[in-house]
Order: C-alpha cells, then sequence, then structure tokens
C-alpha cells in the first residue's frame, strides 16, 4: 500500500497546536474559495446571453447583505488572528524548570552543549517527555533551526540570541535543518535530534567523556580573560558586582533600567559602553572578537550560576 503522509509525523508536544491550526486555515481557506467559485458560476449561469434573468432596475443597496460581508469576515480573521497568538504565546514562553542547552551555528554546522559540558556536532540527544529550552546564537550569518517533526522553527542571528523550547514525546531520531540560505553548502546543513528515554539519556550523559559543566568552564574563563580583578569578590577596581545580578533589573546612566539576561551580558562584554551602569565609570575594555561565541555562552553560565547561588542562599 501507499506510505504517503500528508505532513511529517507528530513528535513533539507543539505539533499538535500547529497541525490544528494548519487544518483550520487549509478548511477555511478551502470553504472561501468554494463559496466564491459558486457564487461565480451561478452568476454565470444565471446572466448568461440569452437568459431570462430580470437586469433592470438594479438594487441601490442593500444594507444586510453590507453588514454581512464586512462583519464575517471580519470575524473570520480576528478568530484566526486569536488561534495563532494563542499558538504563538504558547511557543515563546518556556515553562521553569526546562533544560537549558545552547546551539550555535555556524556555515555548515550545529554545534550544541549540554549543561553538564557534553558537546555534539549536528546531533542533539534530549530526553522525552521533558520541555528543551535552546539558546541559540550564530558564529557568521543568519541559520534558521527547524525540526519538521516538532514543528519548530527559529532564525538563529549573529550578535543576537534567540530561543526556541519543545517537549518532544516520542523517542526516535529526527531530521535537523538550516531552513535559511546561508551559503554554498547550506543544503548541507543538517543533523538528527535523538530522543530517547530519560534513562537512557541518563546513561548516555554518563557515558560521554567526562567534561566540566558549562558553568564550571565559564569560571575557568572568568579568570583566563582577567574578569575577575575587576568583577571577583575582592577586586580593588570599582567596578559592579556580578553575584545575583542574573535575572535583576540593573540601573543604567540616564535613569533607565535593563533586565540582566543573556543578551545584556553578551552586549555588557562585547559592547561595554552601550549600557554603562549607574554609578560606575565606562573603563571596561570591549572582548569583540576575543571571545568565541562558544566562550561566551559559558561565561554567561557561569554568571547565571553565582546569581542563582546568591539568590538561594538570600532567602529566608
Amino acid at each position: 500500500m501507499f506510505n504517503f503522509p500528508l505532513w511529517p509525523q507528530q513528535a513533539s508536544a507543539q505539533a499538535r497546536q500547529v497541525d490544528l491550526l494548519y487544518i483550520y486555515l487549509l478548511l477555511l481557506s478551502g470553504a472561501i474559495t468554494f463559496a466564491i467559485f459558486l457564487l461565480i458560476i451561478y452568476f454565470s449561469v444565471k446572466y448568461r446571453r440569452g437568459s431570462t434573468a430580470i437586469r433592470t432596475n438594479p438594487p441601490r443597496g442593500h444594507n444586510l447583505l453590507e453588514w454581512t460581508w464586512i462583519v464575517v469576515p471580519l470575524g473570520l480573521a480576528l478568530f484566526t488572528f486569536l488561534l495563532g497568538a494563542v499558538v504563538y504565546i504558547r511557543m515563546e514562553r518556556p515553562p521553569s524548570g526546562a533544560m537549558e542547552i545552547n546551539v550555535i551555528g555556524k556555515q555548515w554546522m550545529w554545534k550544541t552543549q549540554h549543561p553538564t559540558g557534553q558537546r555534539e556536532i549536528n546531533e542533539l540527544h534530549v530526553p522525552a517527555g521533558r520541555p528543551i529550552k535552546l539558546t541559540m546564537a550564530s558564529q557568521d550569518v543568519i541559520h534558521s533551526f527547524y525540526i519538521p517533526a516538532f514543528r519548530i522553527k527559529q532564525d538563529v542571528l549573529p550578535g543576537r540570541y534567540t530561543t526556541i523550547w519543545f517537549t518532544p514525546t516520542k523517542t526516535g531520531t529526527y531530521y535537523l535543518h538550516c531552513a535559511e540560505y546561508c551559503g554554498t553548502s547550506h543544503a548541507e546543513m543538517g543533523g538528527h535530534v535523538i530522543v530517547m528515554d530519560p534513562a537512557d539519556y541518563e546513561r548516555w550523559l554518563a557515558g560521554g567523556s567526562q567534561q566540566q559543566g558549562l558553568a564550571q568552564e565559564g569560571a575557568a574563563l572568568f579568570r583566563q580573560y582577567g574578569c575577575s580583578g575587576c568583577h571577583g569578590t575582592n577586586a580593588t577596581v570599582h567596578a559592579p558586582k556580578l553575584e545575583g545580578v542574573y535575572g535583576r533589573p540593573v540601573p543604567l546612566e540616564g535613569g533607565h533600567t535593563v533586565v540582566a539576561d543573556d543578551q545584556y551580558i553578551r552586549d555588557s562584554i562585547l559592547l561595554p559602553r552601550k549600557d554603562i551602569a549607574a554609578g560606575y565609570p565606562p573603563i571596561m575594555p570591549s572582548f569583540q572578537g576575543q571571545v568565541t561565541e562558544e566562550d561566551l555562552l559559558k561565561l554567561i553560565a557561569y554568571i547565571k550560576s553565582i546569581g542563582v547561588a546568591e539568590s538561594t542562599g538570600s532567602q529566608p
């Protein structure tokens, strides 16, 4: 028998929502198209040459008809927008406690790194049934991270972090593509996502080579690049302390504030004069061109870890 699926299999919690929205749009478009063609055929037959249809005294207005073709399409458009907005908002809000994995797009490969330090190229191992949040950046040009079976796709941009999340529901191996033309070997930029049972995933993590976690590697880089000389606990330079800063508002010169998220920390390392913390002189040098995207994510993981530790310790 023929095996020709109309769309890829559903392998994530988000896939069913996206497919239902897609089916609704197909049915709505089909119904409108059918109605339009039906009216075309009806009027073509009724007012054909030689028919006895009355063509005199055309109506000058029909309020009910005019209100109908204004209100009904408007209602359908607003309802469609509402359905799409619900799906979009759900896909843009990862749940708390999601496993965070870093992804770097590079011509022409995907590099991933787990919180425990395991690195992969063009592969991503994840446990089934657990929300996964990806923090992504590009090392060169615009890429697009696309897993058809999960119904997720997100542009990966140079100089900016983008995120996407999913909850895999079925074990197996699924294709990963770059959906944005990125150069000569764009067609070869792909890989696989391997969804495993949670127990198998833990064994996979334990079976890899012993590596430091991202936060530990970030701590080493923090000292290597000399950051501890100004931002460390015993530093004599008048610079902001980083313990507990992640996720909190930072007052800036000019009176406004910004939340210390991944993008703010990244910009503070590469573009230190972009957002200057209030009360501190702009003396920090730029590390642009010196720190790779992988090292930036490690530094952010370290600052995030000391922020969590400080925040937890300060609670009663």
